[in-house]
């Protein structure tokens, strides 16, 4: 089995309404999901892959990607690193001591807990770090409210330099209604640096206030003058787009909401995505893109897309191994996942992608 890949163009994808973003998580730390996650997708046909703003998980990232270059010359992604102007709930890990935890506690947190960070063993138990990726679905569900969740804050002046001496194509900031002042604090200290990029973007949920809070940070950024592209990511419902079809109805409704403001740049759809997302947006009459109408550029897939490769990723585990390209009948049930989520959006087939020699 041969995959082939297409041409990418990520500043294309954008204009055309087909872009596709892997967002593997600005606090996830565990670099063999990482990694394999990235190869995937990205030879399926994203066309950016957003990781945390980690020198480690950017380097290996890039390695993999380069791994795979040599068979798939058509894959090169742009890679993006997430950073916030406060406390946000993409920047944190929860962390309880589990010596405080009752011996006859049925353990919900670990049951609810998408990536298993949560582990309860003679080896080692509690919050498993790099696993954990901030979700908060194990913060109301503690029997003993013993589970706390610890934040944490970039700061730009000195990971900017950092990850762009790395490569990095693409910067996002993580924003909240009324945060204004700390937002322009942090975009003047990107502004030097934002001939270096891509694209810049800027994510932000719902709220009483978020027209007016836009239209504010439209006026800070001044989108029409940057020297790279643009996009407003609306986060419907952040980090839940793995729990079911309607976590995407308020993502879509958010991104309409947006999309009316007709503010400069692209507007992408986040947070509660998932393979209801494309079907939703059709139905809507909002995909596929209408000639010369504003519309939606694309869709970032988080939650969802990680847990699609579950299974991949244990048996990759269970043969002691992080190196997915290694694995050919691995790397192929990989690729046939990531292109059943990526091929409505990019309008082709699996069929098309997945060929046999």
């Amino acid at each position: 089995m041969i995959l082939t890949t297409r041409p990418t163009d990520p500043l294309r994808s954008l204009q055309t309404g087909n872009w596709f973003k892997l967002i593997c998580g600005a606090s996830s730390q565990h670099i063999p999901t990482i990694r394999s996650c990235a190869i995937a997708y990205a030879i399926a046909g994203a066309d950016c892959i957003d990781l945390a703003a980690d020198p480690a998980i950017i380097i290996a990232v890039k390695d993999a990607i380069v791994s795979i270059q040599t068979h798939y010359p058509n894959v090169n992604p742009w890679l993006m690193v997430s950073l916030n102007d406060g406390e946000d709930p993409h920047f944190r890990k929860a962390e309880f001591d589990p010596n405080h935890c009752p011996s006859d506690c049925d353990r919900p947190c670990e049951k609810v807990c998408p990536t298993n960070a949560i582990q309860f063993s003679s080896k080692s138990s509690g919050v498993i770090d790099e696993l954990c990726y901030g979700c908060g679905r194990c913060l109301p569900i503690c029997p003993i409210q013993s589970i706390q969740a610890r934040s944490y804050v970039y700061k730009p002046e000195i990971i900017v330099p950092t990850v762009l001496d790395l490569g990095i194509d693409a910067i996002e900031i993580h924003t909240q209604i009324g945060r204004s002042a700390d937002f322009a604090t942090l975009w003047q200290t990107l502004k030097p640096h934002l001939h270096h990029l891509k694209l810049i973007a800027v994510s932000c949920p719902d709220g009483p206030g978020m027209v007016e809070y836009l239209q504010a940070l439209n006026q800070i950024i001044s989108p029409s003058g940057l020297p790279c592209a643009f996009i407003w990511q609306t986060d419907g419902r952040p980090m839940s787009g793995d729990i079911g079809d309607g976590a995407t109805r308020a993502c879509i409704k958010l991104g309409q909401k947006v999309l009316a403001l007709g503010l400069p740049g692209f507007v992408q759809l986040a947070g509660g995505t998932n393979d209801h997302t494309v079907e939703k947006l059709t139905q809507l009459g909002l995909f596929p893109p209408q000639p010369q109408t504003r519309h939606l550029a694309g869709i970032a897939y988080g939650s969802y897309a990680r847990s699609q490769l579950q299974s991949v990723l244990t048996e990759l585990e269970q043969r002691s191994s992080n190196q997915l390209e290694q694995h050919p009948d691995l790397l192929e049930e990989s690729v046939k996942i990531a292109t059943n989520l990526i091929a409505p959006l990019k309008s082709y087939s699996s069929k098309n992608l997945l060929t046999s020699t």
